[in-house]
């Protein structure tokens, strides 16, 4: 007879992940989480429901993994490439991914509460409904990444990029944006209560119905961006650029205008 591990190591090799997981399944039922744990940090690897707190993982190679509703919280992944791999629903509570390679990753659901991602690159990464609070992401990459609906209060992103980005909906309350570029975002209905914006570029951003209250939008570029039924009672606007923008009230600021928008 074929042994499981033939089997799952040709059907990875030639049609990925997740095939591995139905081959090992087809032959026999195996326990697939607790057989994959123990294999050690690859490409491809698969680590699902494994417990891998604390332990020290930079530099490592780990693209297209599958490390689903997995233990890493504390875990040290700085430098580790995590291109393209799925972390949907796991831990990450307090764990360092800085300058990790995130781009296109998912971490749909994932807990990465008072995690460090400085200068992390997640571009066109999934980080939907995560919980993002207090999290340290300072000159991070999240150019095209959603992160709808994320629990983000907090949220450090000093420097970072978000163009084209995706925050609709997402609790960003006191979070700090200071010189962030967010060219081309949405963030429709997000919930952006004393955040700081301060000389940040949201050129074409879309902020429709968002809650500004008190935010600090301190010479912030907002040319060509739409405030549309934005709540910005109290929030700080001096310097910031209004160059075309779309107002609260859905009127046009005229071409050059600065803090006021007639």
């Amino acid at each position: 007879m074929i042994s499981l591990s033939v089997v799952n190591s040709f059907v990875l090799r030639m049609h990925g992940p997740i095939l591995g997981l139905v081959a090992l399944g087809l032959c026999g039922g195996a326990n697939v989480a607790g057989a994959a744990c123990s294999d050690p940090p690859a490409s491809g690897v698969i680590w699902i429901k494994c417990d891998k707190h604390n332990i020290d993982l930079h530099g490592v190679t780990l693209d297209h993994a599958v490390l689903i509703h997995s233990n890493l919280s504390g875990v040290n992944l700085d430098g580790a490439d995590l291109t393209s791999s799925d972390l949907s629903f796991s831990d990450l509570t307090g764990a360092r991914l800085n300058g990790a390679r995130l781009s296109e990753a998912k971490l749909v659901g994932a807990s990465l509460r008072g995690a460090s991602l400085v200068g992390a690159l997640l571009g066109h990464a999934r980080l939907d409904r995560a919980e993002l609070a207090g999290v340290t992401m300072e000159r991070a990459h999240l150019e095209g990444a959603t992160l709808y609906d994320a629990k983000a209060s907090k949220l450090q992103l000093s420097g970072a990029v978000l163009d084209g980005a995706v925050l609709d909906q997402a609790d960003l309350r006191d979070a700090n944006l200071v010189g962030a570029s967010l060219r081309g975002a949405t963030l429709i209905q997000s919930k952006l209560e004393k955040a700081q914006f301060s000389h940040a570029n949201l050129e074409k951003a879309r902020l429709d119905r968002a809650v500004l209250v008190g935010a600090d939008l301190t010479m912030t570029n907002l040319s060509r961006a739409s405030l549309a039924g934005a709540d910005l009672t109290g929030a700080h606007l001096d310097g910031a650029v209004l160059d075309n923008t779309i107002w609260v009230d859905h009127h046009r600021c005229k071409p050059g205008a600065v803090m006021e928008c007639p």
